[in-house]
């Protein structure tokens, strides 16, 4: 006899992960509910991650003239003062504008969008508390996906106050600009926030336990942002632990394991993320979750209950809006047996520093260790005229293409544009490209996405000056025989 749910598919979530996956469903014909809170329609990625932090940053590149300092000089500046509420205006006018296209995007579908808060009663079964009233619901489902989402992580040794010693998702709950700052934590949250309160003149300190920050990127590309974040005063304590940090008066005392003690007006903790997953009751649906609440999936983001599937931040790496879109998408196609391809192996990954980073495929490191040939072209954005026209003095474009077979394995973009323009060596790649593809190829003069063309040239050069020296060694060396 067959089972008659409520629903086809029951989404926990509204992020990114859970929009794509219900989205998917209903395009499938599926009967589809999502749930989650009203103050969250969105999820982390609207409401205090992704969206906010990017809206901010843009704030605060063009408030303090970041862009034109190249052109009219280091004082310059939009606003002389600004204020949390010139930074706020903006951040809600966007958030409210997302939220706005997802309710439309989940209506259209006819997705039922359920505020409340879910747990399992057994593994179809889930009791949701109806937001705004004090009474539950019941709703069955065929299939599940779970998208909740993280919290900011938090140490229990250290006593957050919600005013000066702050998670990352509460520093946009600022009154005013800090004018010191400690951030603890050189993750790619930690660095964003860094970078952005230094543009804005706070003085930034940055405190990580291990030796570098954003250890899996380039580390030229690394040392270029250090160098540009130490011209806006930011100081740098790597292999440093946080011993204990006080909030004393008018300010806080961070104390490092080493005996340093910092002053600043606020602290900000970025320790990583919470999967969402507590409050899911797991246990009754068969499931759990690590102590880092993240969920354990098959190629299929299928859990060990067939029938549910987990997607998104809580699933763990690499935890980004935009791979969350596609395994929600997938999920629901796996899980109503439609043919699916799985995600392409090259994503690419933006840090929305100021400047920013972003990368896609191999590194150096990685091709050095194994034993891989290959060769670097490096572009420069101040070689550009394009460069010049928007104050980019800065930026750089690394191209890496194999030695032999001149496949381009990786590209790494620092400055103005860096996650728009390395989606073209993405497609390249995806391509199976080769370096004589950019060679040959005519770009729009002036723009930014010329840095392909030198550095393409660059590499082409290095390779054709090796085959003339080896031929040239190969035709003098005299006979063994």
């Amino acid at each position: 006899m067959e089972h008659t749910y409520d629903v086809d598919l029951a989404v926990v979530g509204s992020g990114p992960g859970g929009q794509k996956a219900a989205i998917m469903a209903a395009k499938l014909g599926k009967r589809v509910c999502v749930i989650d809170s009203k103050q969250m329609v969105g999820g982390v990625c609207v409401n205090t991650g992704t969206i906010p932090s990017k809206t901010l940053r843009e704030a605060v590149i063009y408030l303090t003239g970041m862009q034109q300092r190249e052109m009219y000089g280091a004082s310059y500046r939009v606003k002389n003062e600004i204020t949390i509420s010139d930074l706020l205006n903006r951040l809600q006018h966007v958030i409210g504008r997302e939220i706005e296209v997802i309710r439309a995007q989940l209506l259209r579908n006819h997705i039922e969008l359920m505020a409340g808060t879910a747990s399992f009663l057994d593994p179809h079964t889930l009791s949701i508390d109806i937001e705004g009233q004090q009474t539950k619901r019941t709703l069955t489902a065929d299939k599940i996906v779970l998208a909740p989402g993280t919290t900011p992580a938090r140490p229990h040794t250290v006593d957050f106050d919600s005013e000066r010693i702050l998670d990352s998702d509460q520093i946009l709950t600022l009154e005013k600009v800090p004018d010191s700052l400690v951030v603890v934590g050189a993750g790619v949250i930690g660095v964003e926030y860094a970078s952005i309160f230094a543009a804005l003149g706070t003085r930034v300190t940055l405190v990580e336990r291990r030796a570098q920050m954003l250890d899996f990127c380039d580390p030229e590309i690394v040392e270029s942002l250090k160098f540009h974040l130490r011209d806006l005063s930011m100081s740098f304590r790597f292999g440093e632990e946080v011993q204990s940090v006080e909030s004393a008066g008018q300010g806080t005392i961070t104390t490092l394991a080493s005996g340093k003690r910092i002053a600043a007006e606020v602290v900000m903790y970025s320790a990583g993320r919470q999967g969402n997953t507590s409050p899911l009751g797991l246990e009754l649906a068969g499931l759990e979750a690590d102590n880092r609440g993240r969920m354990v999936v098959d190629h299929t983001y299928a859990t060990s209950a067939p029938h549910i599937f987990a997607v998104g931040d809580v699933i763990g790496f690499p935890a980004l809006a935009a791979t969350s879109m596609d395994q929600g998408r997938l999920a629901a196609a796996y899980a109503f047996g439609e043919v699916a391809s799985e995600l392409h192996h090259l994503q690419p990954i933006g840090i929305y520093t100021i400047p920013e980073i972003s990368y896609c495929g191999r590194s150096e490191i990685d091709l050095t260790k194994e034993a891989i040939p290959f060769e670097v072209g490096i572009s420069r954005y101040r070689e550009l005229a394009r460069g010049q026209i928007i104050g980019d003095s800065y930026g750089m474009l690394k191209l890496i293409v194999h030695s032999e077979t001149r496949e381009i394995l990786g590209v790494h973009v620092f400055g103005t544009n860096a996650t728009e323009l390395v989606h073209i060596g993405q497609a390249v790649m995806g391509c199976g490209g080769t370096v004589d593809y950019l060679v040959n190829t005519v770009f729009n003069y002036p723009t930014l996405s010329e840095s392909y063309k030198v550095a393409a040239l660059d590499v082409a050069n290095k390779l054709r000056a090796v085959a003339r020296f080896t031929n040239q060694m190969l035709t003098d060396e005299p006979s063994l025989l």
